[in-house]
């Protein structure tokens, strides 16, 4: 074979293997084993028929990038750490993607239905978040400081008890899918209602661009990772009600072990979530523009890691078979 058509034909696939060097996120230990066998008998075809072209070297030379790779990725703790995020949550994301969707739909459905009733009745606020908190933001509308609900208590203090409150929040979510998914769906009822109601409750008010900018600044993530809770439990609560094939102690089994690492990865978010509300929040003067990009960055990261990176780990892996 003419070594330009040697060239020709390979040049593309040494290309992506060259943006496999160093990425130890997007590609993984076997993708880098069949890169690198791939290329060691390319390197000896061109050894054999090449020895003294610059083809051949640039092909050692990738080889022992990829080699160097590949060792990284065997004996550090590190690169299990990585995969386990990069490769192993994302995995079990697209397998409870359907749960994902069910726990999304219930709670948009009930924040609707939150939303609905604080339309139709002005005092349903109270029955959902309290008398106590309703005067409290009402008296802080009167003063000017519609969200000064955000500035109490000290930014560590406050940080820690979001934190605290909302893992556990998460925890009971993914739990009573222990009682079958309608467990789960309970609390998504209750945190989908209380949600419409809060933001409805400052939209009656004439406060709908404020209140949404403060809420969602935090929310976003903090939301986002409810409804991901509920889909862990939902898929927990699922592998007692169809166990298929399996016994359903089994099935149970089986749905814990791959709901709990969906699970997991909301406790990462719910940390950055309460430091956003603990620490940025309560400063309602930052400016809109600044947290309409925390917003959206927010909003970019969800997507990408429970949407894109999951169906992107599914066809590999499927690729793989």
């Amino acid at each position: 074979m003419q070594e330009a058509v040697f060239i020709r034909q390979n040049l593309e696939k040494w290309q992506a293997m060259e943006r496999m060097v160093g990425d130890s996120v997007f590609t993984t230990p076997d993708e880098l084993v069949q890169a690198y066998n791939e290329l060691t008998s390319d390197l000896a075809f061109a050894q054999t028929q090449y020895p003294a072209s610059p083809v051949t070297a640039y092909l050692n030379d990738l080889a022992l990038s990829l080699h160097r790779d590949l060792y990284r990725h065997k004996h550090t703790p590190w690169s299990r750490i990585v995969r386990f995020w990069t490769h192993d949550i994302p995995l079990s994301v697209y397998d409870a993607r359907y749960c994902l969707l069910i726990s999304l739909a219930v709670f948009v459905v009930f924040a609707i239905i939150g939303m609905l009733s604080t339309f139709g009745d002005p005092d349903f606020p109270r029955a959902i978040l309290g008398d106590n908190y309703v005067d409290m933001t009402l008296n802080n509308i009167e003063e000017g400081h519609p969200m000064a609900v955000y500035a109490s208590g000290g930014q560590v203090s406050s940080f820690l008890g979001i934190t605290f409150n909302n893992i556990m929040v998460s925890f009971m979510t993914y739990v009573m899918g222990v009682f079958t998914s309608f467990g789960t769906g309970y609390y998504l009822m209750n945190n989908g209602i209380m949600v419409g109601a809060f933001i409805t409750f400052f939209i009656v008010r004439g406060l709908f661009v404020e209140s949404i900018l403060a809420i969602m600044l935090h929310g976003t993530l903090e939301l986002s990772a409810i409804v991901i809770a509920g889909g862990a439990g939902i898929m927990l609560g699922n592998g007692w009600l169809f166990p298929g094939t399996y016994g359903r102690v089994q099935s149970f089994l089986r749905a814990a072990q791959r709901s709990v690492r969906v699970l997991i990865s909301t406790t990462p978010i719910f940390i950055v979530a309460a430091f956003i509300e603990g620490f940025f929040t309560r400063y309602t003067n930052i400016g809109d523009g600044l947290r309409l990009l925390v917003i959206c960055a927010s909003a970019l990261f969800i997507i990408f890691y429970y949407i894109l990176l999951p169906i992107k780990r599914h066809r590999e892996t499927t690729a793989g078979k």
